[in-house]
């Protein structure tokens, strides 16, 4: 079992940075898939971002557009630890962020769909204001 705690979210303003944490417990936090998804207000959970690993060795990102250049994913394996940072952040970035983990790795599993995902964390939100 794998438990995943978010950190990180906040109020900020448009054009502002933000740091987000995702601290997961277990021991093979190397070989798993870590993404973040958000949701907001009456809107679909939809894909940010995703670190995937093939064995503990490789790692792939993806971003979904519209974060692409403004938020990076990053991740500490000492400290089974997965970041997400966001800059130049917009009032539609306004959201719940959640941390997800997939214990699945192939290169053939879709990392952008959530029921790639087999853990879940329990959100933070991220209030951008214009």
């Amino acid at each position: 079992q794998v438990q995943l705690v978010e950190s990180g979210g906040g109020l900020v303003q448009a054009g502002d940075s933000l740091r987000l944490s995702c601290a997961a417990s277990g021991r093979t936090f190397s070989n798993y898939a870590m993404g973040w998804f958000r949701q907001a207000p009456g809107k679909e959970r939809e894909f940010v971002t995703t670190t995937t690993s093939l064995g503990s060795i490789t790692y792939n990102t993806y971003y979904a557009d519209s974060v692409k250049g403004r938020f990076t994913i990053s991740r500490d394996n000492a400290k089974n630890t997965v970041y997400l940072q966001m800059n130049s952040l917009k009032p539609e970035d306004t959201a719940v962020y959640y941390c997800a983990g997939s214990s699945r790795s192939s290169p053939y599993i879709n990392y952008r769909s959530s029921t790639s995902y087999d853990y879940w964390g329990q959100g933070t939100q991220v209030t951008v204001s214009s």
